[in-house]
């Protein structure tokens, strides 16, 4: 028997003038653009801003419907728009905030486990990791340099086609 441990570290930031400039813009966008999610039924707004290799931002924020399997969250919305519009563009940094309109928005949370897959399956498509960058509206902001240390043990291409 042999016992294996899985971790990564992250860095955490009390506020947004600790973050470089760069880091600060994309936190505000995301910020910024909750407001234009539709949520009406968690009332759980996600914004999510991307910077990429090319320099180019894409955004996306969270589309829920009354059938809830429908609903789509931020993440992959700026992942499909990302690559349509900029097929085969790496993402450097993707910055992701929420506002919670019935509850306390001042600390990081991190994507589910789909959109940690989906993010996962585009960092191998691209070939190059993508940093997050965590946040409510207020609080800590949490920085993570590789967004598939979010999901240890991950199922991607390489299980499909036997490598």
């Amino acid at each position: 028997m042999q016992k294996r441990e899985v971790r990564f570290e992250y860095q955490v930031f009390n506020s947004l003038e600790e973050l470089n400039a760069s880091d600060r813009t994309l936190i505000e966008s995301a910020r910024a653009i909750t407001q234009k999610a539709y949520a009406p039924y968690s009332e759980f707004l996600v914004g999510a801003v991307a910077l990429l290799d090319n320099g180019a931002t894409v955004a996306g924020t969270n589309q829920e419907n009354a059938s809830y399997p429908v609903g789509i969250c931020a993440e992959r919305v700026l992942l499909a728009s990302a690559a349509m519009i900029h097929t085969d563009v790496p993402i450097k940094t993707m910055a992701i905030a929420y506002h919670h309109l019935n509850g306390e928005s001042n600390k990081p949370v991190s994507p589910c486990g789909m959109c940690r897959q989906s993010i996962h399956e585009y960092e191998e498509r691209t070939h190059q990791t993508i940093r997050l960058i965590l946040s409510g509206m207020t609080g800590e902001i949490m920085i993570i340099e590789n967004a598939s240390s979010l999901l240890p043990m991950s199922f991607g291409s390489h299980e499909l086609i036997g490598e």
